[in-house]
C-alpha cells in the first residue's frame, strides 16, 4: 500500500511514523524512530534524529537539524538555518544519560538563523526574531530578539499607545473599558498645588473591590518579566507609584497592553485574566492591591491550562 505522504526521490525518510499529507523534500534525512505529524513541510537539507516528535502542520525550512530531545507541537514554523542543541557541555564521543528536552509549543515561530539552547521552552504563539540567541524559556505570545534574546513585545496586542493624562473631578469618572473582557483602565483623582500632587482612589468606588492584601514589585531588571499567571477568584488593581512598566492583559481571546507610568493611572484585573508585566524602568515600583489573602491554589501558572479553563467556562455559559 503506497504511503499517504510524499518523499522526494533525493530525500531519505527511514521513519514510517509520518502523517498524511506531509512532504519530505530533496536531501532531507529522517531517522527511523522520529515521529512526524500530518501536513508538515520538511524542506531541503533538513536532518531529523530519532528521539524527535513533530506535530501537525509544522514547517521546517532548509538547513535545520532537529536533534534528540526536541518536541515540536502543532502549527510551528522553524526558519532556515535555525540551530538547536541538546547538550550544554558537549564532548566528542561522550554522551549524557539522556539529552535535554527542548519544547516548541503550538503556533510558535522561529526566525531564520536563530540559535536555541537546550532544555528550554518556546511558548505557545511566541515569535523568535531572526538571528536571536535564545538562552532561556520564552513566555507564551512573547516576541524576543537579540543576543541574548529579550522580550520586546507581545503578538496581536490591541493597544500599546501611551495613555494621556486626564483630570478626574469626581467619583466614577475616568474609567475606560478595554477590549479585554472585564479589564478597565482607571484615571484616579489628582489634586495639585504648589505643595505637590496628591492622587487618591477609594475602594469600592474608583477601585472596584475592597482589598485584603497589597504588595510592591520593585528592583526588577529591564530584561525580566513578572506575573505570567491568572487567578481563579482574586481581583487585582495595579498602579505604578514610581517609574513605569508595561502590562499585558489577556482573556484567552484578546490581548491589551498599557504602560503604567504614574500613580494616577491604574489597571483593574478581574479573575481569569492572564497578566504579564515587563519593560520595568530601573526605578519602577509597582503597587498591587488584591481582593484576597495569598492562596497558592488560586494561581493558574500554565498558559495552556488557562486557555482550557477559559474554553470550559465559556462552553458552560453557552449551554
Amino acid at each position: 500500500m503506497p504511503a499517504d505522504y510524499f518523499v522526494h526521490p533525493n530525500g531519505l525518510c527511514e521513519s514510517t511514523k509520518v502523517g498524511a499529507g506531509t512532504r519530505v523534500w530533496a536531501f532531507a534525512h529522517v531517522l527511523p524512530r522520529a515521529a512526524i505529524g500530518r501536513d508538515c513541510n520538511i524542506c531541503d537539507h533538513v536532518f531529523i534524529e530519532n528521539d524527535v516528535l513533530v506535530g501537525d502542520r509544522v514547517t521546517i525550512k532548509s538547513g535545520v537539524q532537529l536533534w534528540d530531545g526536541l518536541r515540536i507541537e502543532d502549527d510551528v514554523f522553524i526558519g532556515p538555518n535555525t540551530t538547536f542543541s541538546n547538550d550544554k557541555f558537549p564532548r566528542s564521543k561522550r554522551y549524557p544519560e539522556r539529552f535535554l528536552e527542548t519544547r516548541i509549543e503550538k503556533g510558535a515561530s522561529i526566525g531564520a538563523g536563530a540559535v536555541v539552547l537546550p532544555g528550554i521552552t518556546i511558548g505557545r504563539g511566541s515569535m523568535v526574531g531572526a538571528g536571536a540567541v535564545v538562552t532561556r524559556s520564552v513566555p507564551a505570545n512573547a516576541i524576543v530578539v537579540g543576543n541574548p534574546a529579550t522580550i520586546v513585545g507581545y503578538v496581536e496586542v490591541l493597544s500599546a499607545k501611551p495613555v494621556e493624562a486626564k483630570t478626574v473631578a469626581s467619583k466614577g469618572e475616568g474609567v475606560t473599558p478595554t477590549a479585554v473582557r472585564g479589564v478597565t483602565l482607571h484615571h484616579l483623582r489628582t489634586v495639585a498645588d504648589m505643595r505637590g500632587t496628591l492622587s487618591v482612589g477609594e475602594f469600592e468606588h474608583e477601585i472596584p473591590f475592597r482589598p485584603l492584601r497589597y504588595f510592591f514589585v520593585y528592583g526588577v531588571p529591564t530584561v525580566e518579566t513578572r506575573g505570567e499567571h491568572a487567578h481563579l477568584k482574586c481581583h487585582q488593581f495595579l498602579t505604578a507609584v514610581r517609574g513605569s512598566c508595561h502590562v499585558v492583559a489577556d482573556d484567552g481571546e484578546k490581548r491589551y497592553e498599557v504602560v503604567l507610568d504614574r500613580p494616577s493611572l491604574g489597571l483593574y484585573l478581574p479573575p481569569m485574566i492572564w497578566c504579564v508585566q515587563y519593560k520595568y524602568s530601573a526605578d519602577a515600583i509597582l503597587l498591587v492591591f488584591a481582593s484576597d489573602h495569598y492562596d497558592a491554589n488560586d494561581y493558574v501558572r500554565d498558559y495552556d491550562r488557562f486557555i482550557e479553563l477559559v474554553r470550559t467556562r465559556d462552553q458552560g455559559r453557552q449551554r
